[in-house]
């Protein structure tokens, strides 16, 4: 199909009568492209239902909040729905969809190397890596047997290869949500996928300087693929809090969040209240 036929058929399953839920069989690519021809007003006029997807679907999920103020889920894809038997964080997408769950813990452990292959691409995550969360106060890393944490604020966020995309561009109206949200303060969830360690230190810094993390409250970051990356001296953490830190609010870095699963479902335009004990995170969403 061409981008302007996706574009359409999207709509017209977002607003048909028929659909209760969307949810993406997969990251997109080349999402964006459908972009000008997305009539976000009929969307943002239609009664809303819940849109899920991640990675690529960044273009939605994030646009969904801030162009017509309806909430969507930073969540798995379809196919994580193929797995016997469903990891806890499937079942809190289930959950979320279906009304059940709005809060959550983070999960023991993460995938670093999967097990699908064409033949089966519903596999069960490879669980071998222990979760570690990194978690900073006031710009400074936090001792792990003493780290207690608690920030509020609206969620808004999602990949940041497709964010730093959408940045200077008509559909970044960030300004104006930031705005319209001032009171309320923002929390921006942040993943990546493509992007090298140096490309999420420029991404950070255009973000910074388009005025994006204005009011931000905490900063949430998911493990990025390149896991474990450095490049001349630069590596995962710093990429982030060199650009982060001057804000003085809390970080929780190597969150389960993105690329490397498992990954909690997180409502983009909810608001939310997040506390990190040790190491773990716990996470109450609103729809308000």
């Amino acid at each position: 199909s061409t981008p302007e036929a996706c574009a359409r058929e999207l709509a017209d399953m977002y607003c048909s009568p028929d659909s209760d839920v969307l949810i993406s069989c997969g990251g997109g690519e080349l999402m964006c492209e459908i972009l000008p021809y997305l009539d976000f007003g009929r969307i943002a006029s239609a009664s809303p239902k819940w849109y899920m997807g991640y990675s690529d679907n960044t273009n939605f999920t994030f646009l969904q909040a801030v162009l017509c103020d309806t909430a969507s889920i930073y969540g798995p894809c379809a196919a994580a729905f193929g797995m016997e038997p469903w990891h806890q964080a499937v079942s809190d997408a289930f959950g979320v969809l279906t009304g059940a769950c709005l809060n959550m813990h983070g999960y023991d452990g993460w995938e670093k190397e999967s097990l699908k292959t064409p033949e089966c691409p519903t596999a069960a995550w490879n669980i071998t890596e222990p979760r570690i969360l990194r978690s900073y106060e006031n710009g400074q890393l936090c001792s792990p047997d003493r780290t207690e944490l608690d920030f509020t604020g609206r969620l808004i966020g999602g990949c940041m290869d497709c964010l730093v995309n959408l940045t200077g561009t008509r559909y970044d109206k960030v300004h104006e949500f930031n705005e319209r949200y001032a009171n309320d303060g923002m929390i921006w969830f942040l993943e990546s996928c493509d992007l090298n360690v140096m490309s999420i230190r420029r991404a950070m810094w255009q973000m910074d300087q388009a005025g994006w993390f204005e009011h931000v409250r905490g900063f949430i970051i998911g493990r990025p693929l390149a896991f474990g990356q450095e490049m001349m001296g630069l590596d995962q953490y710093e990429a982030v809090m060199g650009i982060a830190r001057k804000y003085g609010v809390p970080a929780v870095m190597d969150a389960d969040l993105g690329h490397l699963p498992p990954a909690m479902p997180f409502i983009c335009g909810s608001m939310a209240s997040v506390r990190i004990k040790g190491n773990d995170m716990s996470l109450k969403m609103e729809l308000v």
